[in-house]
């Protein structure tokens, strides 16, 4: 035990991580995750930032060149903040865990969280290229190299900073390819939303404009220093390079030359002394002589326009440099236009890809229906559905995302979902909530249209079917019966097919499903859950071990099936109760003496008589009605006739099996 004790855990699981060690960071964790985000935004920021240093030249009308000064300090304090980001990432770098590659042969692997393989392992592959990056070596330029230096070697220390701002660039251009690469495979997408991903693709050739904008402005005054250095070497001894210092531009030799050399004109861009080629732009809109704000928006603009336009409206000189910027220009506005505008253009085109795929499909539906010659109603109908399930869902296909997903959370989706209405159902209110779950999970959401039969009298039932929105008229007529005729209306909560759940609580049922007593059609557009004839089995099997008898009376109450024969069992009864007492009261009045004729009486009894003699009359109007209503039994009789012939329905067995 004290050998275990004594050993040092170096490798662990993902899932067990957090209870081992804190002081390691897991490479797939979210703050982790976070700080890949920020340092990307980060080096990003970078990339932006380097390119403006090859504004800090600029030229003054008397032809000599300056840096500004409160840009110098801008640029250094932004770009300070920036290599702040580069070191706390080498820090953090040392501080994460890595995935062995031995462990990679199934699953996501273990994670190494040995401090000293890490590190061993970081100064091995990254260490070098991070720290190049994260040097500050243009600001130590700036401030420090540059001002200590004179004549050509300042210049020369010029082009040193040129060629580092470059390489720094391009370093921390190589580090944002596997830092995306890492987001992607941790978090599986750069950005979720598919406008967020078209904007990021956009910012990326925006940067890549603006990177060219940079460099085309540092190589026309790099250019238009050319053209002074040319002229000065014919005007030797008199001019010397330090003339081009807007520093020393007061010096008494450098006005002197200045006012009789005809420098201005020459390197002028209407001369044919010097050809500017491809930079001859900067020199007609007097760009490298505007305000940083001006320059800088019109480079952008160039930098966008050539980058689109793949250089075609680029002419260049034979100057070497020249042409090979133009080919990079060309071949980078090629390889942008195709990947990221490429990429762009379908982040955007996700967003109306359902749209598309519908419209393809209505095509598609449209072609086959005049093919085979459909009826213009027909038609009419498919459209109609097709539009109304378009509306519903937009495309998407419920079942096959929840079907994707594991058990448990498909049961709470579903649960969610579903419960709700199945609580609403009388039928399953004494359920609890397992076979509730259960229920939930084997709904199946359907979708119809005014118009559609669901169900026809005497078809099998295959479903059973619970409405959450619309209507539906079921009606029947006894199996075609004339003179028959019950209908009835359902909607929300209600339910229909349940000759499914009678066939399903049968303990011996037939392999045969049962045949449908109604015709069920619908009114307006509904949506409706259905459980299958054998999800409704296993929702009858759960139905017995309740065995009570309120839940008997309630599927009586609800049926429709039940309904119907309890209505015409009351009317029948309520037709031979009338018939009985119009036939007693019938037999009472023609056995009455009241109807008889009298003898001849005194006054006093034959005023007594004469109320009698009305009264007779009365019963005799009376036994006229009723012999009316007889003549009239006929078709009473026939009405009782289909009425008391409707079977009644299979009573449902909730009782428990004898096992």
């Amino acid at each position: 035990m004290k050998v275990f004790r004594k050993k040092k855990l170096s490798r662990v699981f993902s899932e067990d991580y957090d209870g081992v060690q804190w002081k390691i960071l897991d490479p797939r964790g979210r703050p982790i995750s976070i700080w890949n985000k920020c340092f990307l935004i980060a080096s990003l920021t970078s990339l932006f930032v380097d390119p403006l240093f090859f504004y800090l030249p600029s030229v003054d009308d008397e032809i000599c060149m300056d840096a500004s000064y409160p840009m110098e300090i801008v640029l250094t304090i932004v770009r300070s903040v920036i290599d702040a980001f580069y070191l706390v990432q080498i820090l953090v770098q040392f501080r994460t865990a890595y995935v062995a590659p031995s462990s990679r042969v199934f699953g996501r692997g273990e994670l190494v969280i040995d401090s000293s393989k890490i590190a061993s392992r970081y100064l091995r592959k990254d260490f070098l290229l991070d720290v190049l990056a994260t040097l500050p070596l243009p600001q130590v330029l700036i401030w420090a190299a540059i001002p200590s230096l004179r004549g050509s070697n300042r210049i020369g220390a010029k082009h040193a900073l040129r060629l580092t701002i470059i390489s720094q660039f391009l370093l921390r251009l190589c580090l944002i390819f596997p830092l995306s690469s890492h987001i992607i495979k941790t978090t599986g997408v750069m950005v979720e939303a598919a406008w967020a991903g078209a904007v990021y693709n956009l910012i990326l050739f925006m940067l890549a404009s603006h990177v060219m904008g940079s460099c085309w402005y540092l190589l026309a005054v790099e250019r238009q220093e050319q053209c002074w250095k040319k002229i000065c070497d014919q005007q030797q001894p008199y001019c010397q390079y330090w003339y081009f210092d807007c520093q020393r531009k007061n010096n008494v030799s450098r006005i002197a030359w200045y006012q009789w050399s005809n420098i201005s004109t020459l390197c002028g861009p209407s001369s044919n002394f010097f050809q500017f080629g491809i930079f001859n732009d900067a020199l007609t809109y007097r760009v490298t002589q505007s305000s940083f704000l001006n320059k800088y928006t019109y480079c952008f603009w160039w930098g966008l326009r050539n980058l689109s336009s793949i250089g075609q409206n680029l002419l260049t000189t034979t100057d070497i440099n020249e042409i090979n910027f133009a080919v990079v220009l060309a071949i980078l506005g090629l390889l942008l236009f195709a990947l990221l505008i490429g990429n762009m253009q379908t982040f955007l085109q996700s967003t109306t890809m359902r749209l598309e795929e519908w419209r393809i499909r209505r095509t598609d539906t449209e072609e086959w229906m005049h093919h085979r010659q459909l009826p213009h109603d027909l038609k009419e109908r498919v459209r109609k559905y097709d539009l109304y399930r378009w509306v519903t869902t937009r495309g998407v296909d419920e079942e096959s995302i929840i079907r994707s997903l594991p058990v448990d959370l498909r049961r709470d989706i579903k649960r969610h979902i579903c419960l709700d209405l199945v609580r609403r159902v009388p039928l399953f209110d004494q359920m609890d909530e397992c076979i509730l779950d259960a229920i939930c999970e084997r709904l199946k959401p359907l979708l119809y249209t005014a118009g559609t039969c669901l169900v026809r009298e005497a078809d099998p039932v295959n479903e059973m079917h619970f409405i959450i929105r619309g209507h539906l008229d079921s009606y029947t007529t006894d199996g075609g019966r004339t003179g028959f005729f019950n209908s009835c209306q359902l909607g929300p909560c209600d339910f229909c097919g349940e000759e499914l759940l009678t066939w399903a609580l049968d303990p011996r049922p037939s392999i045969i499903l049962p045949s449908s007593t109604r015709t069920v059609t619908v009114l307006t557009e509904v949506e409706a859950f259905a459980l299958a004839a054998e999800d409704v089995t296993f929702v009858a099997s759960q139905f017995r071990k309740l065995h009570s008898k309120q839940l008997r009376h309630t599927f009586r109450f609800y049926s429709n099936q039940w309904r119907t024969w309890a209505a015409c069992f009351i009317q029948a009864a309520w037709f031979r109760y009338k018939r009985r007492k119009e036939a007693a009261a019938l037999n009472k009045a023609k056995q009455s003496p009241l109807a008889a004729p009298l003898p001849t009486e005194p006054r006093d009894e034959r005023i007594r008589s004469v109320s009698l003699g009305q009264k007779a009359s009365e019963f005799a109007v009376y036994a006229a009605t009723l012999a009316a209503s007889n003549r009239k039994g006929g078709s009473m009789r026939g009405e009782l006739e289909i009425i008391s012939s409707l079977q009644k329905p299979v009573e449902p067995d909730f009782s428990v099996e004898d096992r």
